[in-house]
């Protein structure tokens, strides 16, 4: 009698493993692998188990059986779960996640044209003190992720773009080498979750909820202006264009055009593309310099061959010239008189505030009351020159000796 008690025993026991490895097969078998291999092994050799680990069962082999099965229930719970969360991140969710302490985080993604150009430096820095300002300010952590090609390179950039969104970043402001290649990227990240404003040069065509920047084409008329009063009203103009693509560059050569328009005794020669890196820039500068000697100005859109020295040489004392942006290296040139002007505008800013654009929108839900947001454009001469050399050493980073 007892033996066949000890062999309903075994046999219950092992239809309680098999009930139970049959159970972990219609779950997510990864979800619980441990739970899942003991009662595979019972099953394949039983009788080898009984004297050992079995043996304690006989006296109550059915509540072997919710012991079993109450992990699996666990993961079966915790399956969709994580299936959830996986799907959260794949839509790219602009939830912030908690940070150390319980603090909400969130992750800035920059994107700016190329390391090369300073003045995006002065974005990135502007960038970098929002976000600390920030974080102290409304309690969070709110972290920089810059990802900015050497040079500029608009696949480049809306790969990074994609890669931000991947990888969970809240939110992202860009300058658009250009604009018809950056759209596309900009729409897919704004249908996933994650708001994008732009910066410096717009795509406005795409679902960005803002831009912040000059008026470009105002700055172009303003170039004008300046380089028609110096030049007496009368001359020859080249306009150094920079990169064709860039919709910023093309609206600030319009507002060149449209202020010469109204200047009969302007001629303009031509506009002369090139990659915008200071030696590219300068070389072109010269080589059309010498090729035209009749040209007694120069319209530059950028301040590109001014972050070099000497790139003026052979210029200067043939033409006035009036450029954009105001650096360090092109404050030089005003204070030798090589440079007439220069237009200033707020690269520190660009930085900044969109940074604080995208907080606002992720934390507190608001958005800019316009779409399009400039700021006053300043203009350097040699009287004023002075008053821009400590603002460009914050702007850069440097800290005051």
């Amino acid at each position: 009698m007892t033996s066949d008690f000890k062999r309903v025993a075994r046999a219950l026991t092992a239809l309680a493993g098999a009930v139970t490895m049959t159970l972990a097969i219609g779950c997510d078998s990864k979800t619980e692998p441990q739970a899942a291999t003991a009662p595979a092994n019972k099953a394949v050799a039983p009788a080898a188990e009984a004297p050992k680990a079995e043996a304690p069962k006989t006296e109550a082999p059915a509540a072997e059986a919710p012991k079993a099965d109450a992990p699996k229930t666990t993961g079966m719970n915790s399956a969709p779960a994580a299936a959830v969360g996986a799907a959260a991140v794949a839509a790219g969710s602009t939830a912030p996640a908690p940070a150390a302490g319980g603090k909400k985080s969130y992750v800035i993604g920059v994107i700016a044209k190329s390391q090369s150009n300073p003045v995006f430096q002065a974005a990135r820095t502007g960038a970098e003190d929002a976000a600390k300002e920030l974080s102290a300010k409304l309690g969070v952590d709110i972290k920089i992720n810059w990802r900015t090609p050497n040079d500029e390179d608009a696949q480049k950039q809306a790969q990074f773009l994609e890669q931000l969104v991947s990888s969970g970043a809240n939110g992202i402001t860009v300058s658009c080498t250009d604009a018809k290649i950056l759209t596309a990227a900009i729409n897919a990240a704004v249908e996933k979750g994650v708001p994008v404003v732009t910066f410096d040069s717009d795509a406005p065509d795409s679902k960005r909820f803002a831009y912040y920047g000059i008026d470009d084409v105002e700055a172009g008329r303003e170039v004008a202006r300046q380089l028609g009063t110096f030049m007496g009203g009368k001359g020859v103009v080249a306009i150094l264009g920079g990169n064709q693509n860039a919709p910023n560059l093309q609206a600030r050569i319009k507002g060149v055009k449209e202020e010469f328009a109204k200047t009969p005794g302007i001629k303009i020669k031509d506009v002369y593309y090139h990659a915008e890196t200071a030696p590219d820039a300068a070389a072109k500068l010269q080589q059309v310099q010498t090729a035209n000697p009749e040209i007694t100005g120069w319209a530059m859109v950028g301040g590109w061959p001014l972050f070099t020295e000497n790139a003026l040489d052979g210029v200067y004392d043939k033409a006035k010239v009036v450029a954009v942006d105001t650096l360090p290296q092109q404050l030089e040139y005003v204070r030798k008189g090589q440079v007439q002007a220069l237009i200033g505008q707020q690269c520190y800013g660009w930085g900044y505030e969109t940074v604080t654009m995208l907080v606002n929108k992720l934390h507190e839900n608001k958005t800019p009351e316009k779409v399009v947001n400039n700021f006053k454009l300043d203009v350097v001469t040699k009287e004023n020159v002075e008053e821009f050399s400590g603002l460009w050493d914050k702007w850069l980073g440097k800290k005051a000796k």
